[in-house]
């Protein structure tokens, strides 16, 4: 149940709680699963009490949700278009975006598959979302088929070679963990190595 207005414990304001919130949930929801995952255990692994995240997030795990796949999205997106208006070929640029994935899915937003959980969001925030989601496979799209036509990629189909690409990125969180072997740093390498040199021609 929700608390009421006078019942919530008054946090302090600003970003930082609310970051340090989101990185929280997002290790409960990998740790338990986002729909296993209670806004108990939320508030147990932020070490605060329910009432400030209601606080901060009034709906609940559909805010936390959201805004856990905003975030991840606009660290994706601005990550991205740097990449693509910098110098490079565009090989070079792919790995570089393999990298700012595979961090901003382990290291920046803390292994959470919850961006996995697209559908578990209303329909006027999943729309929201569809639209940053398009936004990143369009650049994407866009340095595969550049790399095409400057004969720095094999003449492959960019829109099935920038999902097969997503896919694999985003498939990470399903298995990673973070006392595994393979460090982030690893694991974009080895992500890159694959999935652009296959491209290459």
């Amino acid at each position: 149940m929700t608390p009421t207005a006078t019942s919530r414990e008054k946090p302090p304001k600003g970003e930082a709680t609310r970051a340090r919130i989101l990185v929280r949930a997002a290790a409960a929801f990998r740790g338990l699963g986002f729909h296993d995952a209670t806004m108990r255990d939320i508030a147990a692994a932020a070490g605060t009490q329910v009432g400030n995240l209601y606080y901060h997030f009034p709906a609940g795990k559909s805010d936390l949700l959201y805004e856990c796949q905003r975030t991840a999205l606009k660290l994706l997106l601005d990550g991205a278009r740097r990449i693509a208006a910098g110098a490079g070929t565009a090989p070079a640029k792919l790995r570089a975006l393999v990298a700012g994935h595979v961090r901003c899915l382990l290291v920046e937003t803390g292994g959470s598959a919850a961006h996995l959980e697209f559908r578990a969001l209303p329909p006027s925030r999943r729309a929201t979302v569809a639209r940053g989601r398009r936004a990143y496979e369009t650049l994407v799209r866009r340095l595969v088929a550049r790399g095409v036509e400057a004969g720095e990629l094999r003449p492959v189909d960019a829109k099935l070679a920038a999902l097969a690409l997503l896919g694999a990125l985003n498939g990470i969180v399903t298995w990673w963990r973070p006392e595994g072997d393979r460090s982030p740093e690893a694991i974009a390498a080895s992500y890159a190595d694959t999935l652009v040199g296959g491209m290459l021609p």
